[in-house]
């Protein structure tokens, strides 16, 4: 008997072995099983499935809240360049600059020097009650050393803004001052201005700036547009360069104010969204005045919706380049944590048809790309350069072609000014030294630029003064050797540039624009079609 059991007890040990594998492996597939179905079956799709199980089953303790947070911008990438995903972190700035005001001490400041540098006040502003200056340097906010160790633009900004009511204590340095000057400032409202400049260019000609489309455009523009024409203009122009847009509805009053009743302004559709239509309500305040929209490839959506208006409609001639091409609307879906998905559901369509947005087939980087690709192909100084299909053929309301593909062709292209460059410009623009000199030379020169209050005033001083000569002097001390030939091609461009930010400087935007305007094409060509004794009829006739 002991013998038989000798033999087969090796035996059976390999069978228990065996059974207790099988019925380990069986149990624990079956506690799996269960376990995963308890919290997985509710999920509706994949990705949701795979967080809950990476957050319960995966073999170490992971969090898949920043998980969720680096996946939606990827998952975002496979649609078009404007869907967007905003962390809750991001979503007060995004927020100040749509609804055009901030919390803040008011003032408008420059690094220079590794200096922050106020440059302007705020009237009215927390900064400007307290007696902060133009030229005071921030060297000490709250407990933070500011001055001289390489401070950021966007490390000033965190520090300088917070919650309306909240308090701020800001260590100046003023020139003149042996110790440093404590304030402790109360945070308010600081306005933030969408239209930059309004002024007469001549006794017929008013000027308009606007920047960006938000909450308050509406208002600000309103204000402009009835000052000037206050002034005596009988006609307009409404600069749009470089404005990216902002909200449908700034623009849609804004170009109302142009427009005769029924006028279609704006049409948006999508997929999963109807049709609908904005219209001009016939009670347009300005709509028998000449209108001249400016411009270029990086005026986009909202710009685009406004210069598309009129030029459809025959009641704006628009000057300069072709726009951006951003004709996606986004609708903004909020999250409890207070987070937003920026969502595109729909195009935007001007009267005749066209749609705005640029195609974006070949990826996000080649979108953002194009306008290299447009200056390399020469578009932004050629305008037969642009090749435009028949299939995108549209008409206007008078019977002019217009064309689809992608931003708004002007009625008379300028192509980018480069009549003025040479190498001499090119060195000191890589080193940023006509700014840099305007802020010195404000800087030193205050108390004298101080009692000057039109932009006449400042360029008749300054050329007095030979700033140019100065400025040369300083640029060959900053490695930038004199060029007497190159002076001859560009010295014209600098002297105004000079003139132009060291005005800024001391009297703000009012007296910037009105020097610099002395050399701009685009503006100097708007300005000359206004001069011209033609209707606006008569003036688009030639862009049939």
């Amino acid at each position: 008997m002991k013998k038989r059991i000798s033999i087969y007890l090796p035996l059976l040990i390999a069978v228990s072995v065996i059974v207790g594998i099988f019925l380990g492996n069986h149990l624990t597939s079956q506690s799996s099983h269960g376990g995963f179905q308890n919290f997985a079956a509710p999920k509706p799709d994949k990705l949701s499935t795979i967080v809950d199980l990476i957050a319960n089953a995966y073999v170490d303790s992971v969090g898949t809240d920043q998980m969720v947070e680096d996946a939606i911008p990827v998952l975002l990438k496979n649609l078009d360049p404007h869907s967007t995903y905003i962390p809750a972190r991001d979503m007060q700035e995004v927020n100040e600059e749509m609804q055009g005001n901030f919390g803040g001490i008011g003032v408008q400041f420059s690094i220079h020097n590794d200096t922050v540098q106020v440059v302007d006040v705020i009237s009215g502003g927390p900064s400007s009650k307290l007696g902060i200056q133009p030229g005071d340097r921030i060297v000490i906010v709250n407990d933070s050393l500011i001055a001289g160790n390489g401070v950021k633009n966007e490390t000033v900004l965190n520090l300088l803004r917070g919650e309306k009511g909240t308090q701020v204590n800001v260590g100046i340095k003023r020139k003149g001052i042996k110790d440093l000057m404590r304030y402790d400032i109360t945070r308010g409202d600081i306005p933030i201005i969408s239209v930059d400049v309004s002024y007469m260019i001549n006794d017929s000609t008013g000027y308009v700036k606007v920047s960006r489309f938000a909450e308050k455009t509406v208002a600000e523009f309103m204000e402009a547009v009835s000052k000037i024409t206050g002034e005596g203009a009988k006609q307009i122009i409404v600069d749009l360069r470089g404005n990216p847009g902002g909200y449908l509805m700034a623009t849609v009053k804004m170009v109302n104010e142009f427009l005769d009743e029924g006028d279609l302004i704006v049409y948006t559709e999508g997929h999963s969204q109807a049709r609908k239509t904005y219209s001009a309500t016939g009670k347009a305040h300005w709509k028998d005045k000449r209108v001249f929209v400016l411009m270029d490839e990086y005026s986009a959506s909202a710009s685009e919706i406004f210069a598309g208006a009129l030029q459809d409609n025959d009641k704006g001639v628009i000057v300069g380049r072709r726009s951006f091409g951003k004709g996606l609307v986004q609708e903004q879906i909020p999250f409890n944590d207070g987070s937003a998905l920026r969502l595109t559901v729909a195009r935007y369509y001007t009267p005749s048809g066209r749609c705005i947005q640029k195609p974006y087939s070949e990826g996000t980087d080649e979108y953002y790309h194009d306008i290299m690709n447009r200056a390399v192909h020469g578009e932004l100084e050629v305008a037969d350069s642009i090749q435009f299909s028949d299939t995108l053929k549209y008409e206007t309301k008078g019977g002019r072609t217009v064309y689809g593909g992608g931003g708004i062709m002007p009625d008379y292209f300028v192509p980018m000014d480069t009549t003025g460059y040479s190498d001499y410009y090119s060195k000191i623009t890589q080193k940023a030294l006509v700014y840099h000199f305007a802020f010195d030379y404000s800087d030193k020169h205050r108390v004298e630029l101080a009692k000057l209050s039109t932009p006449e005033q400042f360029v008749q001083y300054l050329q007095k003064e030979k700033v140019l000569d100065q400025f040369i002097a300083y640029a060959e001390g900053e490695g930038v050797k004199r060029s007497t030939s190159d002076l001859k091609i560009s010295g014209k461009i600098i002297e105004y540039q000079l003139m132009a930010y060291i005005t800024r400087n001391i009297i703000g935007d009012d007296g910037f624009y009105p020097i610099i305007q002395q050399i701009d094409k685009t503006l100097q060509k708007a300005i000359e079609l206004s001069e011209e004794n033609r209707s606006l009829t008569q003036l688009l006739a030639v862009t049939k």
